[in-house]
């Protein structure tokens, strides 16, 4: 009997396993990235998220209408504060180049905290806490926290900034959040490495 059992569960994973690898869920193309040299020797990345076509997901308490339609969220006080986003990201040629996540509460205790993640399937990830309160010129400046792959070893800085859609009478909650990367890699040049 267990060794039925033992065949039957290998054999699922290894079906389940040949589906996903033939028929992928996502199928993203690599975009070429579009990065800027800055002055400081770092480089530097601008991304953006068009409100609402780009709202994958908007989770928070009181919401008229839910997105994706049917979602449920929490009703327990504990998440009356918080709020969710998921986002397709666009690179500054509008291409989508991966999803972003946003998240807030708002706690009595410790303040407002503000999240972002940055997923780029073809470069890896990015994990960045923004400072709540607005900065000259407006939006908010974050602190890039951890990365991986191509994003493991950089330090920096991320701007948020909400740009109006203007073109339309209703723009209120119409338009872009663009979100700005400066980082640096921290990895010790090897100049051995670079000679050749």
């Amino acid at each position: 009997m267990l060794k039925t059992f033992t065949i039957g569960f290998v054999a699922s994973a290894a079906c389940v396993l040949a589906g996903l690898y033939l028929t992928p869920v996502v199928d993203v193309a690599r975009e070429a990235s579009i990065i800027t040299v800055t002055p400081n020797g770092g480089n530097a990345e601008t991304f953006h998220v068009n409100v609402p076509s780009d709202r994958i997901m908007i989770g928070a308490q009181g919401q008229r209408e839910p997105l994706p339609e049917g979602l449920s969220w929490p009703n327990d006080a504990m998440f009356a504060d918080a709020r969710a986003e998921i986002f397709k990201l666009r690179n500054s040629r509008d291409a989508v180049v991966g999803v972003a996540s946003r998240f807030s509460i708002d706690d009595p205790a410790a303040g407002q905290v503000l999240e972002w993640v940055l997923h780029l399937p073809a470069r890896g990830s990015l994990y960045v806490t923004m400072n709540p309160g607005p900065v000259g010129g407006g939006g908010r400046v974050g602190e890039m926290r951890a990365g991986t792959r191509e994003f493991t070893d950089l330090v920096g800085e991320v701007r948020e900034k909400w740009v109006a859609d203007t073109s339309r009478s209703n723009s209120a909650d119409r338009g872009r959040i663009e979100l700005a990367t400066r980082y640096i890699s921290t990895r010790p040049v090897d100049i051995e490495e670079e000679a050749k």
